[in-house]
């Protein structure tokens, strides 16, 4: 079951259940739309995945399985991800 995590790990922004630019990779870190694919160029930086758009739950299916409301940490070291992604920048996510 997806935690669907409250907010953004990259700048904090707010995303609940239903934002539409929430996006999660293979571990569920989660990211806006505009950290994931602008800041950390679709690399998690956690994980080396790519990110694709959370799935949205239901009113009802939230109701039985609500939305985690546990924030992680809000931090981007820019320097390391750099580096982190100069080793997958060409490769493909499904060779990484």
């Amino acid at each position: 079951m997806l935690e669907l995590r409250p907010s953004c790990e990259g700048c904090g922004k707010s995303l609940p259940p239903n934002a539409s630019d929430a996006m999660i990779c293979t571990y569920e870190c989660t990211f806006c739309e505009v950290c994931a694919l602008s800041r950390l160029r679709n690399v998690c930086p956690n994980c080396g995945g790519n990110f694709q758009h959370r799935p949205i739950r239901t009113r009802a299916q939230l109701a039985k399985h609500p939305a985690s409301t546990d924030a992680h940490s809000v931090a981007i070291d820019e320097a390391s991800h750099a580096r982190f992604f100069e080793r997958y920048r060409d490769t493909p996510a499904d060779e990484r």
